[in-house]
């Protein structure tokens, strides 16, 4: 019903003003914003908010970026390399998330992924308003969870043409007593009080470490949007997320075109830094990650870059690089195909 509800806001403030409602991002170089208004949740006002890069008249199509857990769109690289290849670029910051993050919000928190595809929907709709008949999705980590199980809910035709997958967060990197007894019990619990806490929070990101400059990483963020220090999670949060990868992993059966990527390796996270954080994926198992992909469906395209991290668009170089190029390439051996998705 929230799903439908904002459609309508959408349709009833008209599509064609939508343009005018932009205004400039952060990030500067070309990238605009605009905040949708979603119908409230349980905490109250929700809103999403939609990033695109200045636009191309020649575009071949569009590609929606999803982020992470603990994450938002500030890799501006990938809106760049996009309008290179020849695609418009829009990202979605999700409610709760980054530019989304409102006061009176619990940040990250959701009881189902299924709240995230009014987010979605409305963004594909302003997409498509814009000239866009040719869409591809892309998630990395959570935002690839999401994508998947955003497309297992639909029939073909999908509104999109196919996924590209960027760390997908597929299983949890736990051990098997905590997989298969303690997580099942959260997510049960979860269902039925969604507010308990499954995990405090406080602890200090190795992995946010790997990529902050005033760190050991080369890149700069918002450590109010992207924390350093872990956010304690619920177990809703744990119900939302195992439900998901339950049907992704017991069901999985989408008809289009994906792409799934990874690190060649994973690295435990330790308490004290390690030199192997920086040539490794310390957030998931790289194992699983191209385990599940491999089973989504019948036209999957498994690739591991040697040396990436979690997010493999943050990645030194020589990664970073491998990973773009990997995308350009199957995006261009895809580009005439019909297409299962619009």
């Amino acid at each position: 019903m929230k799903r439908i509800l904002g459609l309508l806001i959408l349709l009833a403030g008209g599509l064609l003003p939508l343009r005018a409602q932009y205004q400039p991002d952060i990030l500067g170089e070309g990238y605009s914003y605009r905040t949708i208004q979603m119908p409230d949740d349980r905490e109250g006002p929700v809103v999403c908010t939609l990033v695109k890069k200045e636009g191309r008249p020649d575009a071949q199509g569009a590609i929606l970026y999803l982020h992470g857990y603990n994450d938002y769109f500030f890799q501006w690289a990938l809106g760049d390399s996009a309008r290179a290849w020849g695609y418009n670029f829009y990202a979605l910051d999700l409610r709760k998330y980054g530019r989304s993050l409102r006061p009176h919000q619990d940040p990250f928190s959701c009881d189902d992924l299924g709240e995230y595809f009014a987010d979605i929907d409305t963004a594909l709709a302003i997409i498509r308003s814009e000239g866009n008949t040719r869409i591809w999705l892309m998630g990395h980590s959570t935002g690839g969870l999401t994508a998947s199980y955003y497309l297992l809910k639909h029939l073909p035709p999908y509104p999109v043409r196919g996924l590209i997958l960027n760390s997908p967060f597929l299983d949890w990197n736990f051990g098997w007593g905590m997989e298969n007894i303690l997580l099942p019990s959260v997510s049960f619990l979860g269902r039925f009080f969604p507010d308990v806490t499954a995990q405090d929070g406080g602890a200090f990101s190795q992995y946010a470490a790997s990529l902050l400059k005033r760190y050991k990483g080369e890149w700069l963020f918002n450590t109010d949007w992207k924390l350093v220090y872990s956010h304690p999670k619920k177990a809703g949060w744990v119900h939302a997320i195992h439900t998901a990868q339950l049907a992704i992993q017991n069901h999985p059966n989408l008809l289009c075109p994906i792409l799934v990527l990874s690190s060649s390796q994973s690295v435990p996270e330790g308490l004290e830094w390690d030199e192997r954080y920086r040539h490794a994926d310390i957030v998931l198992d790289v194992d699983d990650i191209q385990t599940y992909g491999r089973q989504l469906g019948p036209d999957v395209t498994c690739v591991t870059i040697p040396d990436g991290l979690h997010d493999l668009l943050l990645s030194a170089p020589p990664a970073r690089e491998r990973t773009y190029r990997t995308i350009r390439l199957w995006l261009e051996a895809r580009a005439t195909l019909p297409a299962q998705g619009k």
